[in-house]
């Protein structure tokens, strides 16, 4: 049985924005593209999809660059950051003005089965062909199909939350959050 139901007003963007602060996430930077054609994006919106065969979600806007970069080459790679890794983070995220190629300067990258590069060090590294995209209002949600993970055991997360970097505290018996000394808490919603 169907219930009917009226048309809701929609939600305030910016309410939403803040509800969506209160969603703590990891950190990862997912890198798209080859040679001169490479570049990428922060995101904490990463998700496992399926164990069988082994995929993942990943949320990107269209108007990105790395969605074109996408497109032509079909493969990226999730870099799972580490604590100590925010540096990357803001300039996957545009922070002052790195774009396209300029993102990957001042970090160590070492190229993948797919083509993509992943961050050394990174606590998590899952390269990925892009399976499908399903498009939804300004985004598109990719399906990567995993072809190949490492990991680092020695490390903790680095955690997005109220609008700031975040680590577990793994002196506190019930693993806090502490906070992560960056230049200035960004917002990772600018994505290009």
């Amino acid at each position: 049985m169907k219930l009917a139901r009226e048309p809701s007003a929609p939600v305030d963007a910016a309410l939403f924005k803040q509800a969506m602060r209160h969603l703590a996430g990891a950190v990862s930077v997912v890198t798209v593209g080859r040679g001169d054609d490479r570049t990428g994006f922060t995101a904490t919106s990463v998700s496992s999809f399926s164990a069988d065969p082994p995929s993942i979600l990943v949320s990107l806007n269209r108007s990105s660059s790395s969605w074109e970069a996408l497109q032509r080459n079909r493969h990226f790679c999730v870099n799972i950051l580490a604590h100590d890794q925010h540096h990357v983070a803001d300039r996957f995220a545009g922070a002052q003005g790195a774009k396209g190629i300029s993102r990957y300067e001042g970090a160590s990258w070492q190229p993948l089965v797919t083509g993509a590069l992943s961050l050394s060090e990174a606590l998590t590294v899952i390269d990925c062909e892009l399976d499908e995209s399903i498009d939804r209002h300004s985004h598109s949600i990719l399906i990567g199909r995993v072809c190949a993970v490492t990991s680092r055991h020695n490390a903790q997360p680095l955690l997005y939350w109220h609008g700031a970097y975040r680590r577990l505290d793994a002196n506190e018996p019930n693993r806090g959050l502490i906070a992560v000394e960056a230049a200035e808490p960004r917002l990772l919603s600018k994505v290009g």
